[in-house]
């Protein structure tokens, strides 16, 4: 039966194309012609067919070494041609091990009712005023994850979060999810639920997000990757709402990805509520806690070179102004495991250092 399930879903999934790369990492992308990505296959979603690029937030610039995103698919200079998208192919392994997580396609975090417990965060945070994007360059590295279902990640949070109203998010960053990709290479990813994480999914792996670049692969591998001690390495994500078709646009680096129509959610059709910018790890607890990594694996206290951050924390306003991310606060639910901090200096605005090891002699 999971094996009938496995090629069923694979038959949704995976689109005819019109070219396919094989990957150093033995991922295969397939170039798939936009208008047969998976965001179509619900009616309503094609009449938001659009490859027109949006407005970006003024204030908006390339600063640092985020210019191009490297991901391994592409590195030998191979590349999808125009009028395509570069998808990641799902193979029947990779849905078999997806159906065996029990939460497939759900990515249960703090906000959900009830709340999960196995999913820590530490981050840094604003709100009280609406929003209508974020931007933020965060520090890539390679994890270590333990366990058969866990994950590490570092991301952007653009959350709607109204009294009796179910949660709206829509997050970007890398991961490593093991369960997902059958490696530990960090990927680029996205996600988004419209109803507190009862529904909505990874990248392309269901109808939502609509692709528009021919360059990037959601899912694919990305490098290089940070060392401790030694050279670092991050990558720009924004998010925002754009003023023209007031659909939510992403861009990561200086390539504008795509967009999720305002027509998959309900509260985030209008702003978020807040933004939140940091890491977050799922491992499931059978005793000690587990020795899955957030970050670099080291406490923030550790600073640069040694600890993960995420620098130049932005907002986009009503006014699609981008601009520092005032009045930042941050949160670790237990800081003994991963950890914290914040600050700010003229080269990298608001800016948080953040992860930690698990399992250690105070996280027990």
């Amino acid at each position: 039966m999971k094996m009938i399930n496995a090629i069923a879903g694979l038959r949704k999934i995976n689109k005819p194309f019109v070219k396919s790369i094989k990957s150093p990492d033995g991922d295969v992308i397939d170039c798939v012609l936009f208008h047969l990505q998976p965001a179509f296959d619900i009616p309503e979603l094609r009449e938001t067919m659009s490859q027109t690029l949006p407005e970006l937030p003024k204030g908006d610039n390339n600063a640092g070494n985020n210019l191009e995103i490297k991901q391994l698919w592409n590195s030998k200079g191979v590349s999808c041609p125009n009028g395509t998208i570069p998808i990641r192919r799902t193979r029947a392994s990779d849905v078999l091990r997806i159906i065996s997580i029990s939460k497939f396609r759900k990515k249960f975090g703090r906000k959900d009712i009830p709340a999960a417990p196995d999913h820590e965060h530490a981050i840094g945070y604003v709100k009280d005023v609406y929003y209508y994007g974020a931007k933020a360059l965060l520090n890539v590295w390679k994890p270590n994850v333990t366990g058969s279902y866990s994950f590490s990640l570092s991301q952007i949070w653009v959350v709607a979060d109204v009294p009796s109203h179910l949660v709206n998010t829509i997050e970007a960053g890398w991961q490593v999810y093991p369960a997902i990709y059958n490696d530990n290479l960090p990927r680029i990813f996205t996600y988004w639920t419209p109803d507190g994480y009862r529904s909505g999914c990874y990248n392309l792996m269901c109808s939502g997000f609509v692709q528009t670049s021919h360059k990037v692969s959601l899912g694919a591998a990305i490098y290089p990757i940070s060392s401790y001690n030694g050279q670092q390495y991050d990558v720009s994500f924004m998010i925002w709402k754009d003023v023209k078709s007031t659909n939510w646009w992403l861009k990561i680096g200086n390539e504008v990805i795509g967009y999720w129509p305002k027509t998959l959610f309900s509260d985030l059709r209008e702003h978020a509520t807040s933004i939140e910018y940091g890491g977050e790890v799922y491992s499931e607890k059978t005793g000690k806690h587990p020795s899955t990594q957030m970050g670099s694996g080291h406490f923030p206290d550790e600073g640069l070179g040694k600890a993960a951050y995420a620098r130049n924390l932005e907002v986009v306003d009503e006014l699609n102004n981008l601009g520092s991310a005032y009045g930042l606060r941050v949160l670790a639910d237990k800081p003994n495991c991963y950890g914290v901090n914040n600050g700010y200096n003229d080269a990298w605005g608001n800016y948080i250092y953040f992860g930690g090891p698990g399992y250690n002699s105070k996280c027990l």
